[in-house]
């Protein structure tokens, strides 16, 4: 009998809590404090989303956007219109951005990274492929190669165009590590190995 009411009274202690709960919660929080546009969500007649407007000048004629904190991937500043999607046999940004032709162009140059390999080494005997020895150790093979690495070869992955107009206001403020840090990456010679336990060269 006792456990009976100390059910019945859990119960009722529930019910009281729970409509409480929802009494304040109509007074406490409207519709439209939820959310980015601070509207009703029932006026979705009225609101319209943000336009988004993205650059449409040439390649090789917009100005370079710094970037937003150190080694962050450059923002596209050009219009990329018809250069996507971005596939093994067909990179455009190839043509402007490869070291030996980038300064000509007047474009930032893929860096050292785009050159390395840096995925584990696998066996492979000449039919299939088995994975590294030992899951537990890093063993990559960190070698420089002469070809874009195919792991880099989709551009967009990282790299976006940069839109107009702001959603939110941005109160974020860059700290770079580097003095040229806003237009230029640190990830190059040592830095790119730099604490790692690898095998190299393999």
């Amino acid at each position: 009998m006792k456990q009976i009411s100390k059910i019945g009274l859990s119960l009722v202690a529930m019910a009281f809590i729970t409509v409480t709960g929802f009494a304040n919660s109509k007074q406490s929080v409207s519709d439209e404090s939820i959310g980015l546009r601070k509207t009703s969500v029932d006026a979705e007649d009225i609101v319209k989303p943000s336009v988004t407007k993205y650059g449409k000048a040439a390649p090789g004629t917009s100005h370079k956007i710094k970037r937003a904190f150190q080694d962050a991937p450059p923002m596209v500043p050009h219009d990329v219109e018809g250069m996507l999607p971005i596939t093994v046999n067909d990179n455009q940004c190839i043509s402007c951005h490869m070291p030996e032709v980038a300064a000509s162009m007047g474009a930032t140059p893929v860096p050292k990274s785009h050159f390395t390999n840096f995925r584990p080494l696998p066996k492979y005997d000449g039919q299939t492929f088995d994975k590294t020895v030992d899951d537990m150790k890093n063993e990559t093979a960190i070698k420089e190669q002469e070809t874009l690495v195919n792991a880099r070869f989709n551009c967009s992955q990282c790299h976006a165009p940069q839109s107009e107009g702001e959603l939110v206001k941005n109160n974020f403020k860059a700290v770079y590590t580097k003095k040229d840090g806003a237009n230029k990456s640190s990830w190059s010679g040592s830095k790119l190995t730099e604490g790692l336990d690898t095998l190299n060269d393999k």
